[in-house]
């Protein structure tokens, strides 16, 4: 059998991942320009076979497999010992650390004095904090009734947006709810599971919509009996940067079919070492909640005591349309 010339970079007690962004193609499967990210135009370079100006190709995967083959490393690639890469996380995005370095360098700075990190594992293993999945999705043919159904794209802009036409009957709630309640409270924290570029950003329940059927692919997360700190922590930890981009590294596919499994439990957020330190850094979230949340009451009790007007105040119990609909009935 002939002897097999291996290069010199290849090694069988390690793997190279290239997490590059860009492979030099559209998704239509035309070459990708090189932009220039301030302006926007084009960057041109010369052919070196006509010498002629030519549009610069977007390929950083080439780049990658030329600084390999030269033994080099770029900011793109990585060394991992072959026994960690497993078969369900084969995919490169998922061993690109970059962004959990920087979550870890900026918790050493003096903005995060006071503070520790800690996975979303570690903390619900704790019972520091509570993590659930939804409830499950009914067939279209039963979206007929009283209670709202929520799907992933009702998650929107920090709130939960109950669609007035997409609502269950309420035997078929409790069904998919297990128990006569959804058990969900007030300013519980939502995210969609599901991959997609959203993923990652956390609405919050907020009081009067508790009674709500949730799609399974929907993450419920509160603060749990060990907890020095309240959802509006929780919000302010979540919604941080240095947080939200470390969901680009568990999501493998980008569609509306792949959820993110378990591996968002790989997240790490800072931890308040105690509950003053908590309360003060999430005070904005708080105050602008709890304002919201006083007005909505405010504005929806107007309009069932008035009962002159066309409003759909987004709250699970009930609106002024389903009412009058009701009296006309």
């Amino acid at each position: 059998m002939p002897a097999i010339n291996a290069p010199s970079w290849f090694s069988e007690e390690k793997v190279t991942v290239s997490t590059a962004p860009t492979c030099g193609l559209t998704k239509g499967g035309r070459l990708l320009p090189l932009l220039n990210p301030k302006t926007g135009a084009r960057v041109m370079t010369t052919d070196p076979e006509t010498g002629q100006s030519v549009s610069a190709i977007n390929d950083v995967l080439l780049s990658d497999a030329l600084a390999l083959q030269r033994g080099e490393r770029t900011s793109t690639m990585r060394d991992i010992p072959a026994s960690e890469v497993l078969p369900r996380t084969r995919v490169p995005v998922y061993y690109d650390r970059r962004y959990h370095e920087h979550f870890i360098s900026e918790m050493q700075t003096e903005r995060f004095k006071g503070f520790r990190s800690a996975t979303l594992a570690e903390l619900a293993k704790s019972g520091i904090i509570t993590i659930r999945g939804g409830h499950g999705s009914p067939s279209s043919g039963q979206r007929i009734g009283n209670v709202p159904y929520i799907k992933v794209s009702d998650l929107r802009a920090g709130f939960v947006n109950i669609n007035p036409t997409n609502r269950v009957p309420r035997s078929i709630a409790e069904a998919f709810w297990k128990g006569a309640s959804s058990r969900l409270q007030a300013f519980d924290i939502l995210c969609p599971e599901r991959t997609s570029k959203n993923i990652g950003d956390f609405c919050v329940l907020m009081p009067g919509q508790e009674q709500l059927l949730l799609t399974k692919e929907i993450i419920v997360i509160r603060p749990g009996e060990r907890a020095e700190f309240d959802s509006f922590y929780l919000l302010w930890a979540m919604t941080l940067k240095i947080v939200r981009e470390q969901w680009k590294r568990v999501i493998f596919m980008q569609t509306n079919r792949e959820d993110v499994g378990d591996r968002y439990l790989e997240i790490e957020i800072p931890v308040p070492n105690d509950a003053e330190t908590a309360a003060k850094v999430s005070q904005p979230f708080r105050s602008y909640y709890q304002t919201v949340a006083k007005a909505r009451t405010s504005l929806g009790q107007y309009l069932a005591d008035s009962g002159d007007h066309h409003f759909f105040v987004s709250d699970s119990e009930g609106d002024i349309e389903t009412q009058e609909e009701e009296e006309m009935a």
